[in-house]
């Protein structure tokens, strides 16, 4: 059975600000239907990665390419079309706070200047009723919303050109349990309907957990280790000891097995 071609394939990036090294030669493959997470300590690069998946920042050296197109050095014009087919949800939501609900939803497709008003209606209530917001909220700003509410309208924005890619930047930072299980389960469902290839920046131990097909850590400038939860925590090394292994850790890995009976997930 072949490989199917990466959705994201990065290739010995270097990234360096002056003579401070963030990555080095590092490499990293997404493959399609993927969830990837993320994770590292403060300084590890893990958002500036993900930063530079979308070719916000450029490598010093190295290439990262998405749909097998090169983010760097490509026509404007094809970098325009491979950007129609991702979304984004920043960590705070990143809503415009002088836009309502609707026109924060509908901005992606007003800005592709190809829609009449009547299809970006109905694009954007099927993508409220898609996160669970009821469309008699679409008016409302964001300043009247809550902090689930602010995640979940972002979401939909990042969902609203239906992309096959999406990027979540710590998407449940700042919510209580009981919302960010929500949130979480949300976003499995649409993973698994709209078959999703994930990328993720989290510290969110439970996020982690219940989400990740596959986690990528990155310590020393590079990904020391890629795979599976099981494979991730059998790796000797000090993060992953820190993060995978403490009490925290320790209590997110009990509930991945009562959640997967029989998920091989052994602690060192």
């Amino acid at each position: 059975m072949n490989t199917p071609a990466p959705v994201i394939e990065v290739k010995g990036l270097w990234t360096q600000f002056g003579d401070y090294v963030v990555h080095r030669d590092l490499d990293l493959s997404v493959l399609p239907g993927e969830v990837v997470s993320l994770v590292g300590g403060s300084g590890s690069g893990k958002t500036t990665l993900m930063r530079q998946m979308l070719g916000l920042e450029q490598p010093a050296r190295g290439s990262v390419s998405v749909f097998g197109i090169p983010l760097h050095g490509s026509p404007k014009e094809t970098l325009k079309k491979i950007r129609r087919r991702w979304g984004v949800l920043f960590q705070e939501g990143a809503l415009y706070s002088a836009f309502s609900v609707f026109d924060n939803i509908a901005l992606p497709l007003r800005e592709l200047r190809a829609f009449d008003e009547g299809f970006i209606h109905d694009m954007v209530m099927l993508k409220l009723d898609m996160v669970d917001i009821e469309r008699r909220h679409a008016h409302k700003m964001p300043a009247d919303l809550s902090g689930g509410m602010v995640k979940r309208i972002a979401l939909a924005r990042a969902l609203v050109l239906e992309p096959e890619l999406v990027f979540l930047d710590e998407p449940t930072a700042g919510l209580d349990p009981d919302r960010s299980e929500s949130f979480v389960r949300l976003i499995q469902g649409l993973h698994e309907q709209l078959g999703l290839t994930v990328v993720m920046v989290t510290h969110d131990l439970d996020t982690l957990v219940s989400l990740s097909d596959k986690i990528a850590v990155l310590a020393e400038q590079r990904v020391i280790v890629y795979g599976e939860l099981s494979e991730v925590v059998q790796v000797d090394h000090p993060f992953i000891r820190n993060f995978f292994l403490g009490e925290r850790g320790l209590r997110a890995l009990a509930g991945a097995r009562d959640q997967v009976p029989g998920r091989a997930i052994q602690e060192n």
